[in-house]
């Protein structure tokens, strides 16, 4: 009974504290096959150095906003294949999201951020960095909740590792010089709670 009810436990704890395990990493070959062969669900990742919407990016600093850090010095490939991205290359303003398959509160606000992309087309990216996940776990969550947007794989963690977090979901508002104005961690975040940051950290005015 005591394994049982301790069981039960583990994804509860998770979905309110954040993600920091790997479960879900080893599945059967004939799933990773079978995802292989399907079309990706995600964006490439083409576009990520040039602004939203084909435009120069900003030089001014969103209003009343102090310095940030510069996206760290880390390189990923893009789930789509191709040539690997270079965070520090992407042009923003953008929205950063660290996600993975078997984290549940990635599952709960990855349609948020899908909405968001597609309200705030032209003025800012929105972003996915899938971490130490499988293949086809994050292609079945694409494929199931509608995610479009271009997506990084991290396997090593190294983009977390680089920022000195451990547990995601994890989101980065990122203005359009390329620096880290805002990091949150507070968990799932919704259409709404997504609009304020935006406004907040970027300086720009995105309906929820």
């Amino acid at each position: 009974m005591k394994r049982r009810a301790a069981a039960l436990l583990v994804p509860l704890l998770l979905a309110v504290a954040g993600c920091t395990g790997t479960a879900g990493q080893e599945e059967a070959p004939t799933r990773q096959g079978a995802a292989a062969s399907r079309p990706s669900p995600f964006q490439d990742c083409a576009a990520l150095t040039t602004a939203p919407g084909g435009t120069p990016a900003p030089t001014a600093s969103p209003a009343g906003s102090g310095g940030g850090d510069p996206l760290p010095e880390v390189t990923l490939n893009c789930f789509t294949g191709g040539a690997p991205v270079a965070l520090r290359d992407v042009r923003g303003p953008a929205v950063v999201n660290v996600w993975a398959s078997w984290c549940a509160p990635c599952r709960t606000e990855l349609p948020a951020f899908q909405r968001l992309s597609e309200r705030a087309d032209g003025q800012l990216r929105v972003l996915g960095v899938n971490s130490r996940d499988s293949r086809a776990g994050a292609q079945s969550i694409g494929e199931d909740f509608g995610v479009r947007f271009p997506v990084l794989v991290d396997q090593g963690e190294a983009l977390q590792r680089a920022l000195g977090r451990n547990a995601i979901p994890l989101t980065l508002f990122v203005d359009g010089q390329g620096r880290v104005r805002h990091v949150d961690a507070s968990g799932a975040l919704d259409d709404a709670r997504l609009a304020a940051l935006v406004r907040q950290h970027l300086g720009l005015a995105v309906p929820a």
